[in-house]
């Protein structure tokens, strides 16, 4: 496995095709995925399998039952957690990324509670045209990791 420099964090993924191709994009630019629980999907190996990610052990993947469990684990690991939300200030561009940050994106349907707001160290948001929602998941997360492998420069370099 390419040496990590950046993680990317599913927040209770509700949308199994988004997952996907997140997953997808992990494993081929070498970024590893947490996966915080509770899914809005079956997500075991089998399923995953079934659904034809063969790419899966390409992935450093890591499950979480809880945000707890999750933010008890990056705070053991001083990790900073980078949240990308429609709500922040701040554009994913403006960033200065450091090695081992990890980019959390929120549940497809409802984003992430206060909670995790407040956790977060960063807020980034995409910046989007006025009177436009939202991007979908998948294309903010690949934007956000994008830009912090050019920063960071590419995992397999």
């Amino acid at each position: 496995m390419n040496r990590i420099c950046v993680r990317l964090a599913l927040y209770q993924p509700d949308i199994p095709q988004n997952t996907g191709t997140l997953l997808r994009m992990a494993a081929c630019l070498g970024v590893a995925v947490d996966i915080i629980g509770p899914c809005g999907f079956d997500f075991s190996d089998r399923a995953l399998r079934r659904a034809g990610l063969d790419y899966l052990d390409a992935v450093e993947l890591q499950r979480h039952v809880s945000f707890d469990s999750f933010e008890a684990w990056r705070l053991r690991t001083g990790s900073r957690l980078v949240l990308a939300t429609t709500q922040a200030e701040q554009s994913y561009c403006q960033l200065k990324f450091r090695p081992g940050d990890i980019v959390m994106l929120g549940r497809e349907t409802a984003g992430v509670p206060e909670g995790v707001h407040t956790a977060a160290d960063q807020e980034v948001r995409v910046p989007m045209r006025e009177g436009m929602r939202s991007l979908n998941v998948a294309i903010a997360g690949a934007m956000i990791v994008g830009e912090a492998l050019r920063q960071l420069g590419e995992p397999s370099a």
